[in-house]
């Protein structure tokens, strides 16, 4: 697929801003697409917005096609009497510029729990759409509303855990759980009926505004998912649920023992086996939330990195063959022309390169990575149209906080590369000098995070890959999406011609 020259901010919605302790689907990202619009600027990249589980990372969720319920706009449910005014009058205090998700997640939770309990104490309710929903969605959403059932009332904890016969979906204990936790069951789907109410009307207002969303795939699901355990045939499991190898990737210069994710690995030919339907229903309901696909994690479809499942280190792992170019030429037959982003970071071999070009999937440029010496091909000389240029992504540091970071050889050379000189205001004046290089780009699109365009520290950085704990909860001030912002962008945009 052709992407015309285009620009982008990326912000999870769980950065935007709002009374209620996390960004949400509410008038705060109604207002944020508004601003989007009257900058000219045509794209929204988000993270995934899956269910998020321990560690709250959207990239490890329940479900590959669920939506986050903590996304929820409370302020949507009063518009649609789900709630009423009495029910936010007990809310907490949350802080604003960040998301603590140890008070938010059983404040929201309980909220939802009062909304469904308003919709099926209601007779004069129309069910209707949620009935059709169900319906719509039923080839996943019974898995899952079962699974979160069923986790909940096994205390939270991982499938793996659950007793034998649910763990290793028994038909007889299935038909039984559906039987003792039908409401629950129900709950779980009415969560999700309102999660995509919200979402869709927020896409089709994108889209009514001229924005396009980009969303994201993360190539690996969760071990403790739905997709895991209710095709359990499709991963690399033995006969009681337990993974015989994991994902990771092996040992570099920057991790002596290499990277062990411990996501379940595919089982490729029995994705085969079924025409990768598993793979083309994802796919379908992705494309159904977004218009543009980033590929997490792209080079795991020519080859991925197993590891033994009883080992503490990547160290004892393999490279093995992915299908990714049968599974690709399915979905093209299926589907038409893919609007895929590859995330084409890392180790690259030819193999991934021919997947990547073979497909004409535009590969990303991140300027933060380029400041090595003239030959580095994240320099913009180096870029061909088809590509996607960002200053940095969620997994690094803001530009500001990169630049205070950097070794003095990198922050000379993109001095010189700039044409600039080292001042006492250089580190704040640096990331509107980085998104210039990116927007004067020929690359089709151009990103960069909300942070850089605020100019902001390594403070707001949102994910830190090699810590455990304290990622993924910055928030933008409500003060932020200024006048002066939109006018700045918006003659970036034209500028340029984006």
């Amino acid at each position: 697929m052709i992407f015309h020259r285009s620009s982008g901010i990326l912000l999870h919605p769980t950065s935007l801003p709002g009374p209620y302790g996390i960004g949400d689907l509410g008038p705060e990202a109604f207002r944020f697409v508004d601003f989007l619009a009257e900058s000219n600027t045509r794209l929204w990249q988000v993270l995934p917005l899956g269910p998020t589980g321990y560690g709250d990372s959207p990239y490890q969720c329940f479900s590959a096609f669920a939506g986050n319920p903590y996304l929820i706009s409370p302020d949507f449910l009063l518009r649609d009497d789900y709630l009423h005014p009495n029910d936010l009058v007990e809310k907490t205090d949350f802080p604003a510029r960040k998301v603590d998700f140890g008070r938010i997640i059983p404040w929201k939770l309980n909220l939802l729990e009062r909304a469904y309990l308003r919709f099926t104490s209601d007779p004069a309710r129309d069910r209707a759409s949620f009935e059709r929903f169900c319906a719509d969605e039923s080839h996943w959403l019974d898995d899952f509303a079962l699974f979160m059932a069923l986790k909940e009332s096994n205390g939270g904890g991982a499938w793996g855990g659950w007793p034998a016969p649910l763990r290793t979906r028994e038909a007889s204990a299935l038909a039984q759980a559906r039987v003792d936790l039908a409401d629950s069951i129900q709950r779980f789907k009415f969560y999700q009926f309102l999660f995509f109410q919200q979402w869709n009307a927020l896409r089709n207002h994108a889209n009514s505004r001229g924005v396009k969303i980009i969303g994201d795939i993360p190539i690996f699901v969760a071990y403790d998912s739905a997709d895991a355990w209710a095709n359990p045939e499709l991963f690399f499991f033995d006969a009681d649920g337990r993974p015989t190898v994991v994902a990771g990737v092996p040992p570099d210069g920057f991790s002596p023992t290499g990277q062990l994710w411990g996501n379940p690995l595919y089982d490729w030919p029995k994705h085969k086996e079924t025409g990768f339907a598993w793979w083309l229903a994802r796919f379908r309901a992705t494309l159904a939330q977004v218009d543009i696909i980033r590929l997490d994690h792209f080079r795991g479809f020519a080859g991925y990195y197993e590891i033994p499942a009883t080992d503490s280190t990547a160290e004892n792992g393999r490279w093995m063959p992915a299908l990714g170019a049968e599974l690709f030429a399915v979905m093209k037959q299926s589907l038409g022309e893919l609007p895929i982003i590859a995330e084409d970071l890392g180790l690259i071999t030819e193999d991934v390169v021919a997947l990547r070009d073979g497909n004409g999937f535009p590969g990303m440029k991140i300027l933060q990575f380029a400041f090595s010496g003239p030959d580095n091909p994240f320099l913009p000389h180096h870029f061909r149209e088809n590509c996607v240029v960002y200053t940095g992504v969620h997994d690094n540091d803001t530009t500001r906080g990169w630049y205070e970071s950097a070794s003095e050889q990198e922050r000379e050379f993109a001095l010189r590369y700039f044409g600039l000189k080292a001042t006492k205001s250089m580190a704040k004046e640096f990331p509107a000098h980085l998104i210039r290089a990116a927007w004067s780009s020929v690359a089709a699109f151009a990103l960069a995070p909300m942070q850089d365009f605020l100019a902001l520290g390594g403070e707001a950085r949102f994910n830190y890959p090699s810590r455990l704990g304290g990622n993924w909860d910055w928030r933008m001030d409500s003060s932020a999406l200024t006048d002066e912002l939109r006018d700045r962008i918006r003659a970036l945009n034209y500028l340029y011609q984006r």
